[in-house]
């Protein structure tokens, strides 16, 4: 692994704790209570998409945590300069991690078939 590489995983990580900690200083109940589940940052560490856990909110609730983020960025950008005293932050982007959706239906069919390989 790369120098490079090892500096942007570290990026990644730092923003997944500080990400939910600027949440938590709003007033906002539902911006309290997203869940970060991953933060990938491009290769010059300039963009940040960071995903959420989706399985809290319903279609409608979605868009509106979405369009809220979308103005908290450069809120949670000067959160994070300021926390680790960087010159920058990375401009972010949020998305729902649909891929826990995938991984919970998964599951249930695994164990779907688990319950009928045990009965029959």
């Amino acid at each position: 692994m790369k120098q490079s590489d090892i500096k942007r995983k570290r990026t990644e990580s730092l923003l997944k704790q500080l990400i939910p900690e600027a949440l938590g200083t709003l007033e906002d109940t539902v911006m309290n209570s997203i869940n970060v589940t991953d933060v990938l940052c491009s290769r010059g560490r300039y963009d940040a998409k960071v995903f959420i856990d989706p399985q809290e909110f319903d279609e409608k609730e979605r868009d509106e945590v979405l369009r809220k983020l979308k103005k908290l960025s450069p809120f949670i950008t000067e959160y994070v300069k300021e926390t680790e005293g960087w010159y920058r932050a990375p401009n972010f982007t949020f998305e729902f991690d649909d891929d826990l959706e995938r991984i919970n239906r998964m599951e249930i069919l695994f164990e779907q078939i688990k319950q009928r390989d045990s009965n029959g």
